[in-house]
C-alpha cells in the first residue's frame, strides 16, 4: 500500500468558507432578516389576541393561519421596504448598520423588489381566502408604514413616531375583521391602545441610542427637544395609555381579570415613566429598563385580553 492519506467524506463542519451551501443558507437568511422578523412577530401576536377577541374563543385554525399568514407577508413586505428606503440612514447608525442592504448582502433593489411582491401576495391571500375589509386594512397599514412614516415623516419631524406609529396598531383590526368582517369599538380600542404605547416605547430606545439618530440626523424627540423634554412627553403618553387600556373593558369584550391586570400594568408602566423622568443625562439605564417594560406590557395586556375574554 502507499503513504496516501485515506479519503474522509466531507462532513458540514469541514465545507469550506465561501461554500454553495453557505453562500444559499446566508443568502436566505439576509432575505429572512429583511422583514425584521421580531417586529413582525409582535405584530402578528395583537392580531391573533384580537381574533380570539372578536370570536371569544379561537377561531378556526385555517382562519388563523391564513390571516397570520397574510397579515406577516404585509408587515415584512413594508420592512423590506422600509430598508430599501433608509440604506442610507441604516448605514450610519450603529444599532442599523448591519442590516442586509447596508452591510452589502442584498442589492437595495432586491428589497424593494422583494417588499412590493409580498404585499401584492398577502393582499391577493387575504382578500381570495379571508376578508375582503381584512385584506383593505392590511394594504393600508402597509401603504401608511412605507409612505407617511418611512417616506414623508420619519426625516421631516420630531413628531415622525407619534403620528407614523399608528402603522403598528393595524394588526388587531386586520385579525377582528378577518373573524368578524367589521369593525367595532373594541378593535378601535385596541388600535388606540398600540398607537399611544409607541411613543413612550421608542422614545425609551430613542433616548438611549440618541448618538445614533444625531449622527443619521434623523429628528427624533431626544435629539431636537431633549431628553427632559421626551421623558415627560413619553409621560404624558403612558398616562392616557392605562386610561384607554381600561376603557376596553366597558366594551363587555373582557372581563374583571384583564381590567386588574390593565389596572397594575398601567400603574408600573406609569411609575417607571416617573423614575425614568428622575433619571440625569447621560445615564441610560432607566432609559433601557423602560424600553424592556413596554414590550412586557403590551404582551401582558393583549395575553390578558385572551385570557379573560367574555363570551
Amino acid at each position: 500500500m502507499d503513504n496516501q492519506a485515506p479519503i474522509v467524506p466531507e462532513t458540514p463542519a469541514s465545507i469550506p468558507h465561501g461554500s454553495a451551501w453557505q453562500d444559499i443558507t446566508g443568502y436566505g437568511l439576509s432575505v429572512f432578516a429583511l422583514m425584521k422578523p421580531r417586529i413582525v412577530l409582535e405584530l402578528l401576536v395583537t392580531a391573533f389576541c384580537a381574533m380570539v377577541v372578536a370570536r371569544a374563543g379561537l377561531p378556526g385554525v385555517e382562519r388563523i393561519v391564513l390571516t397570520l399568514v397574510g397579515l406577516g407577508l404585509s408587515a415584512g413586505g413594508a420592512n423590506a421596504v422600509n430598508m430599501w428606503y433608509d440604506r442610507d440612514i441604516d448605514g450610519i447608525m450603529t444599532r442599523t448598520q448591519n442590516r442586509p442592504v447596508p452591510a452589502g448582502r442584498l442589492p437595495a433593489e432586491g428589497a424593494l423588489g422583494f417588499g412590493i411582491a409580498m404585499q401584492v401576495v398577502s393582499f391577493l391571500l387575504l382578500w381570495l381566502r379571508v376578508d375582503h375589509l381584512a385584506a383593505v386594512l392590511s394594504l393600508a397599514g402597509f401603504v401608511y408604514y412605507v409612505f407617511l412614516y418611512t417616506m414623508l415623516l420619519k426625516r421631516r419631524t420630531p413628531q415622525n413616531i407619534v403620528i407614523g406609529g399608528g402603522a403598528g396598531a393595524f394588526p388587531p383590526l386586520v385579525g377582528w375583521a378577518a373573524v368578524t368582517g367589521h369593525l367595532g369599538a373594541a378593535p378601535l380600542l385596541m388600535f388606540l391602545i398600540i398607537f399611544l404605547w409607541t411613543p413612550p416605547h421608542f422614545w425609551a430606545l430613542a433616548l438611549y441610542r440618541e448618538g445614533d439618530y444625531r449622527r443619521a440626523r434623523i429628528p427624533m424627540m431626544p435629539v431636537v427637544r431633549g431628553a427632559r423634554s421626551t421623558k415627560l412627553q413619553s409621560l404624558g403618553y403612558t398616562v392616557a395609555l392605562a386610561v384607554a387600556s381600561l376603557l376596553l373593558f366597558w366594551t363587555g369584550r373582557v372581563g374583571v381579570v384583564y381590567l386588574v391586570v390593565a389596572l397594575v400594568l398601567g400603574l408600573g408602566f406609569i411609575a417607571t415613566e416617573l423614575v425614568l423622568l428622575r433619571e440625569r443625562e447621560p445615564a441610560t439605564r432607566m432609559a433601557k429598563a423602560t424600553f424592556r417594560y413596554s414590550l412586557l406590557y403590551l404582551t401582558a395586556l393583549f395575553g390578558a385580553m385572551v385570557l379573560n375574554v367574555r363570551p
